[in-house]
């Protein structure tokens, strides 16, 4: 039987107000709040808000049978839970049908998994326990940010505890082989790869306005695929309904009629947690470069493309051990939003020409505005850092410092132990005490 694993990614950074270098060392604050308010409550009451209650919709009418996935960033959940929490309900709703699952990500939608493995584990943990704590869903399943993904990376994901991890279906990567199929990490074969499938993804996500598809076609284009193909990966931007593709294209009423078609041609949906536990990979798949599902090229140039893209990225992560040390809740904040791979995409060079959209998404008026201003801010960050942690310090010495603390951590935890097991003695002590004194008195009267 064929199946559709739906995904939604929901994510917003927080934007920086401008910063000038005069700023620095004396503005500790970074954030353009009515940008952030205004941005993430529009698109909130175009798409996301809209866009659960069609699902919940689908869910309902099908009995069930529709499924899908989503992921939220924490930054993104921040910004709902305080200027539209509303959707958080509507989430909890979802989740609440046993038909939606919501995937891992990284806190931040940082690039972390690129230079920092420790950062990568830390934010991912952190992103789960916020998932538990809302939805009461622990992710099993990871999508990287902008689906990024490697053989290198492979094996950390397994040991931290996931058992699948959504990716690019890109041509470069699988060469002849159909992305309809699930395959594992060549690097941890335990590990199991869903390919986004891009020819079945863009009528949705980029040409529903302009070329009109209806539901039975879209349906029938899959149930007239190859028999031995199974799965097939359809993953987008939860703005894609609402925002990207208006509501007046007619894209909400398409999506409430795709269960019911699928259901006439014998095609399920499934999460990516199901169809990890019930489809076997049908080989490895070697992915010895990073992939990502942005721009024609399906790499992680959209970030890292150029010389102000790899000095920003650099000199932020030159710190990363400095604030994994500190105890300033402030100053780790800043640490997670300052790491939001939106501002070195905001850095971008890249031209329309090459298919890529990175102007229509910033807030600056060029990349070199971007780096200007995120550099102040950095530079600013960095001023706080070193006031914990100088930077003359060198990696040896931090390294033991680090090591010494957690010694002593250990050391105190140990010790505390101890001291809470010495009052227990001592209480059910006088407990028997008390008893035998009791008894005592009993035989002498």
């Amino acid at each position: 039987m064929k199946s559709i694993c739906f995904y939604f990614q929901i994510h917003q950074p927080f934007r920086l107000k401008r910063y000038r270098f005069f700023d620095i060392g004396n503005d500790h604050y970074y954030y353009d709040n009515f940008a952030n308010e205004d941005i993430i409550t529009r698109i909130a009451y175009r798409s996301y808000i809209p866009a659960a209650d069609t699902l919940l919709k689908m869910i309902r009418d099908s009995g069930g049978a529709f499924k899908c996935a989503i992921s939220v960033t924490g930054l993104a959940l921040e910004q709902l839970e305080q200027y539209v929490p509303e959707f958080i309900d509507r989430m909890q709703a979802l989740v609440a049908t046993g038909s939606v699952e919501i995937l891992g990500e990284t806190y931040s939608h940082s690039l972390a998994s690129l230079i920092d493995p420790e950062e990568f584990a830390l934010q991912c943990k952190e992103h789960d326990d916020k998932i538990e704590q809302l939805f009461g869903q622990r992710p099993r399943v990871l999508r990287n940010t902008e689906l990024i993904y490697c053989d290198e990376t492979a094996p950390q994901i397994l040991a931290m505890g996931y058992k699948g991890v959504i990716t690019e279906g890109a041509k470069h990567i699988l060469g002849w082989k159909s992305p309809n199929y699930i395959y594992s990490a060549s690097e941890a074969p335990g590990l199991k790869l869903l390919l986004k499938n891009d020819a079945m993804t863009e009528p949705i996500n980029y040409h529903f306005s302009t070329q009109p598809i209806t539901a039975d076609q879209y349906i029938a284009q899959i149930a007239a695929t190859p028999a031995e193909e199974q799965i097939f990966n359809i993953f987008m931007s939860m703005e894609t309904l609402g925002e990207t593709q208006p509501a007046e294209s007619g894209i909400f009423s398409f999506m409430e009629a795709l269960p019911r078609f699928a259901r006439d041609m014998g095609i399920g949906f499934v999460t990516p947690s199901e169809a990890v536990d019930s489809i076997p990979a049908v080989a490895p798949l070697e992915v010895m470069h990073p992939i990502s599902w942005a721009d024609e090229a399906r790499d992680t140039s959209a970030w890292l493309g150029n010389a102000l893209q790899n000095e920003a990225f650099r000199k932020l992560y030159s710190v990363a051990e400095r604030v994994r040390l500190c105890d300033d809740r402030r100053l780790r904040q800043d640490w997670m939003y300052l790491q939001a791979s939106d501002h070195l995409f905001y850095m971008s060079t890249k031209h329309r020409a090459d298919g890529s959209i990175h102007s229509f998404f910033s807030p600056y008026e060029s990349p070199f505005q971007a780096f200007t201003n995120y550099m102040n801010v950095l530079a600013d960050f960095i001023v706080r850092v070193e006031e914990q942690y100088p930077l003359s310090i060198e990696n040896e010495e931090l390294n033991a410092l680090l090591t010494t603390i957690r010694n002593q951590s250990r050391e105190i935890e140990e010790l505390n132990k101890q001291l809470a097991s010495a009052h227990t003695d001592r209480e059910h002590y006088n407990e028997e005490r008390k008893a035998r004194k009791s008894r005592s008195a009993k035989k002498t009267v």
